[in-house]
């Protein structure tokens, strides 16, 4: 009999499974009582800084701007040829907007492939984006794989 069983990525693993960009799920810690805020993103990742990137959009009267000083935690999941994979890290953003262009923030940037996908009600021309990168404090990957049971 055959099952599943899940087992941990390493980096070499979730750095392929990441690849230079998709999307998966932001979330926003909130208050103890508050559930997070969660919404879905696209996101660059450069593997040579463990570093990923983040376009997000600041729609007007939207909350995002009072929570990007949270803590966060982000989710990345698909099912592949060799089955599911995922990918969780937690951290906090930091803008990009002040950093110098020779940083290496800026500089890990040419080498990502954040995706554009359009969800909004007006035209991406009327919202206000701003870029974020993430130093994950944790990362952590897991994948499907298949027991003789």
């Amino acid at each position: 009999m055959q099952g599943l069983r899940w087992l941990q990525m390493n980096e070499e693993e979730m750095n392929e499974f990441l690849g230079r960009g998709g999307t998966g799920v932001i979330s926003f810690s909130t208050e103890p009582d508050e559930p997070p805020v969660s919404i879905p993103v696209s996101y660059g990742y450069n593997a040579d800084d463990t570093r990923f990137y983040y376009r997000l959009s600041f729609p007007k009267n939207g909350r995002k701007e009072d929570l990007v000083d949270s803590h966060i935690s982000f989710v990345t999941h698909a099912k592949t040829d060799s089955g599911w994979r995922s990918v969780v890290v937690t951290g906090q953003l930091a803008e990009i907007s002040d950093v110098p262009y020779e940083s290496a923030q800026i500089q890990g940037m040419w080498t990502i492939e954040i995706p554009l996908v359009d969800i909004f009600e007006r035209p991406p021309k009327e919202t206000t984006f701003e870029y974020f990168y993430l130093d994950p404090d944790t990362m952590t990957g897991r994948k499907e794989t298949m027991t003789d049971s």
